[in-house]
């Protein structure tokens, strides 16, 4: 060891023993922190509310019946003491789809298990009743103001469910109303909801309910959503009146309720109508419905230089319906790019959009189970009058639903055809759209895309 390591080492070590010395005069010139009492209790309105709530919760579970194990979990609650319970759609997807295939059950947090009956469904709030068997058995009611929409922003709520096959627990928020931009209700939840407690209750102090766990956002902290009390209390009041869905009519009730929806949606979407936005010389519709979010994105800042810029926006609608675990739908995407060369030649441009066409002219992921391939047609398509509009490249693609007659995913993309080296490349993508209403809808998208007016 030399001597200048010798000397680091000695520093070190005086270094150590001086910082040694200010934690103990630290510890000695501040006062003694109180020791923790293990024995504190916890909230008294959390611990309240759960003493009260936790005889009504259900984990709900769905089984593959050749194996008897569990192949999804999430959770429910009690609405009734003769064993009317909810949870969400999603939760019970696999049974309702294919219920020869898996079997419902429920387990209590006192250990009672047992088979779960499904009543009724609601796919566009993603809802559905179930039943066991009882009586006198102990349940939630709804809170009354949260029912016309009268809760306060910022009302301390209690979500429960069984995370992760974890046990039950009871999770602290706060009520910050409803969403806003979004088609389908839904009550913004500030709490951590995470899955297992998907069909769980959130309940105020008083331990009425006011929404169901149903969502959160992968993407942020604590952003958590519910299922709105009224959404709840409607669909509970239609399966106490109606005759119990069949086994045999599920899938025909999921289809009714697609189509009940997109009918609903599309028809607000063309009554709302579009704005138009400026793209180069082009002009493009963007949907003025104010549930859609648009953001813009550039490559002009790429490294190294483009040979062409794009510069480009999204809109897409924040409904969404499951339908099963390989079938999501009732999204709308609008996207313009506006297309420029950079040191490119007129082929190589037309190149370049070619590669990006034949990416674009698909509407997304396929399903071989859920779907039909998908099937597209191309031409070219000249407005009536080209003064006011360019001529542009059109391909159609739809995929129909092999589950449910009359519902499809479609795409248009849209290229234009009047420039050598600079274009507007177009999409419109329509998942659970109705064929009619994709072209009513298609028809006014490609009328929109004109001249800017100089």
């Amino acid at each position: 060891m030399t001597d200048r390591s010798v000397t680091r080492i000695r520093w070190l070590a005086v270094l150590l023993g001086w910082m040694a010395c200010a934690t103990a005069f630290a510890q000695l010139a501040q006062p003694a922190a109180p020791s923790a009492d293990a024995s504190a209790p916890v909230s008294a309105a959390a611990e309240g509310v759960w003493a009260a709530a936790r005889p009504s919760l259900l984990q709900i579970r769905t089984l593959v019946q050749a194996a008897g194990r569990q192949s999804s979990i999430g959770s429910g609650f009690l609405v009734s003491a003769d064993g009317l319970a909810i949870t969400n759609y999603h939760v019970v997807a696999q049974y309702a789809l294919e219920p020869k295939t898996y079997r419902l059950e429920f387990a209590r947090p006192d250990g009672a298990q047992g088979a779960l009956k499904l009543l009724a469904i609601d796919i566009a709030d993603d809802l559905a009743v179930v039943k066991l068997e009882g009586a006198d058995l102990p349940y939630l009611e709804f809170d009354p103001v949260a029912i016309v929409g009268n809760l306060p922003r910022g009302e301390r709520v209690y979500a429960m469910g069984n995370p992760l096959d974890l046990g039950f627990t009871i999770v602290e928020g706060t009520y910050n109303g409803m969403v806003e931009r979004s088609y389908t209700e839904r009550v913004h939840f500030t709490g951590a909801i995470n899955p297992g407690m998907s069909g769980g209750p959130a309940v105020t102090g008083s331990g009425k309910v006011v929404g169901v766990n149903v969502a959160k956002r992968l993407d942020g902290e604590l952003v958590s959503f519910l299922v709105p009390s009224s959404k709840v209390a409607a669909l509970l009041e239609r399966a106490r009146k109606d005759a119990p869905l069949t086994l045999a009519q599920v899938r025909e009730e999921i289809g009714r309720q697609l189509l009940a929806w997109q009918n609903d949606f599309y028809q607000a979407l063309q009554s709302q109508g579009f704005r138009q936005t400026t793209f180069g010389p082009y002009q493009a519709p963007e949907s003025a419905a104010p549930w859609f979010n648009c953001w813009a994105h550039t490559n002009a800042e790429q490294t190294p230089r483009p040979r062409a810029q794009m510069d480009s926006s999204t809109c897409m609608s924040q409904s969404s319906l499951f339908i099963a675990e390989d079938l999501e739908s009732g999204r709308v995407q609008l996207t313009h790019a506006y297309v420029h060369d950079v040191d490119l030649n007129t082929f190589q441009f037309a190149a370049f959009l070619s590669r990006y066409y034949a990416g674009a002219s698909t509407s997304g992921a396929w399903s071989r189970k859920r779907m039909t391939r998908n099937e597209c047609h191309e031409d070219f398509v000249a407005p009536a009058d080209t003064a006011a509009a360019p001529v542009v490249h059109a391909a159609w693609c739809a995929h129909a639903y092999r589950d449910f007659a009359g519902i499809y995913d479609v795409a248009l993309v849209t290229i234009t055809q009047d420039r050598n080296k600079e274009a507007l490349i177009s999409r419109l993508v329509m998942q659970g759209v109705s064929y009619d209403a994709a072209l009513a809808l298609a028809q006014r998208f490609m009328g929109a895309i004109l001249w800017t007016t100089k």
